[in-house]
């Protein structure tokens, strides 16, 4: 089994950590969170990941709270892709919620 992991750095306090699993060819697990440098310490704002044996997204609120969404019937590489676009579109406006309590 082959293992890649990088950051993609989009500012200075905001990254993604990627992450995902290649076996025979194909993804057999990942993670990609979208984190954002809240009061000294990386935060997770969206995480992507097959950890319950599913892909599904976890987004993470600036309070605490979290909510879980199945990404459904799509392939391991699916998932791994749609990830990948979500977060490189979208991590703005996934981030607004932390610029609030944000020290920097």
């Amino acid at each position: 089994m082959r293992v890649v992991e990088f950051l993609v750095w989009l500012t200075d306090r905001d990254r993604i950590r990627h992450m995902h699993s290649v076996e025979k060819g194909r993804v057999v697990s990942f993670m990609l969170q979208y984190e954002r440098h809240v009061r000294g310490a990386w935060c997770p704002v969206v995480r992507y990941d097959t950890a319950h044996g599913y892909a599904h997204k976890d987004e993470y609120g600036a309070t605490g709270e979290t909510t879980k969404t199945r990404l459904g019937k799509m392939s391991f590489d699916e998932a791994l892709t749609y990830a990948e676009d979500d977060l490189r579109a979208n991590w703005g406006e996934y981030g607004k919620a932390f610029a609030e309590v944000s020290d920097e």
